[in-house]
């Protein structure tokens, strides 16, 4: 695999961000400065992209080392979530932190690896190879603009952890969708990130690929790696995450995914989605809004 000739650019493909507790346990909602044990933090979160609201009065914590699950149906503002806690969007009301800081004022982008849902389309238009991929998680630490000897094996090292060292020499274009994803994993684990945000990673990738990609996923948290994760496939969230998050434009539940799976909140989120029904207060035992 060759790392020579790697230009020593601007970041392309997936983007970094800016630009198992079981469910009635407490959590907060505010504080100041960097919390060494949490990472993302949002408080009455609110925003429209017209008269009504895609996301209201949402607050949520994520924990170093949790791996949440967002689940809801389609339209309930689960990727614009993800965009504001990122501090792609800014809320009509509301606050949210990353990593300590102001989501809006946030500079380490190094720090979040984030594999958008489009991101596998976006790379067809990508003429380079899947090292020069890794290596872009490189460049903010490269010091004047020059890749190093270190930061090419910590490109090596990231792709032999995700499983596609023998891919490094291929077009990113060449690429199935499955091995696109591990490619720019591969990215955020070369930059060092601390945190992983994925919406919907699965998209468009065969059962196969799916399965052994969760299993990256849980072998990447269970070393240490915090993930939130936008995920339409219900039963892998239930499966794999240690938190899920239901969301229909407000929270219909966050807790345990044992405790989701036995509450109502999947069929009041849902029903709310096809007009079968209204939302109902939090159950005092689950739900926590």
């Amino acid at each position: 695999m060759s790392f020579e000739g790697v230009p020593s650019v601007g970041v392309g493909g997936v983007e970094t961000s800016r630009e198992s507790e079981e469910a009635g346990s407490e959590r907060s909602d505010g504080g100041a400065g960097e919390d060494a044990g949490r990472v993302v933090e949002a408080v009455d979160l609110t925003f429209g992209y017209a008269a009504t609201p895609v996301v209201e009065d949402v607050s949520f914590g994520v924990d170093r080392g949790e791996y949440v699950g967002v689940v809801g149906p389609n339209g309930s503002g689960k990727s614009t979530l993800l965009r504001l806690v990122l501090g792609l969007h800014e809320p009509d009301a509301g606050s949210s932190r990353l990593l300590g800081h102001p989501s809006l004022a946030f500079a380490e982008r190094e720090r979040v690896g984030y594999v958008a849902q489009d991101v596998t389309e976006n790379t067809t238009r990508m003429p380079i190879t899947v090292a020069e991929v890794v290596l872009m998680g490189r460049f903010p630490h490269a010091g004047f603009g020059r890749v190093t000897e270190t930061d090419r094996e910590h490109a090596r090292e990231a792709l032999r952890t995700v499983g596609i060292e023998a891919l490094a020499d291929r077009k990113i274009t060449a690429l199935s969708g499955g091995q696109r994803q591990r490619a720019y994993i591969a990215r955020a684990l070369a930059g060092e990130a601390e945190l992983l945000v994925l919406d919907e990673p699965t998209v468009g990738v065969d059962a196969e690929s799916v399965d052994a990609f969760f299993d990256l996923l849980a072998d990447l948290n269970e070393e240490g790696m915090t993930i939130l994760l936008v995920e339409h496939d219900i039963g892998a969230v239930l499966e794999r995450a240690s938190r899920v998050i239901c969301l229909n434009r407000e929270v219909y539940f966050d807790g345990s995914p044992a405790a989701f799976a036995g509450s109502d909140a999947l069929e009041r989120a849902y029903g709310t989605a096809l007009g079968l029904g209204a939302k109902t207060e939090a159950d005092p035992g689950g739900d926590r809004s």
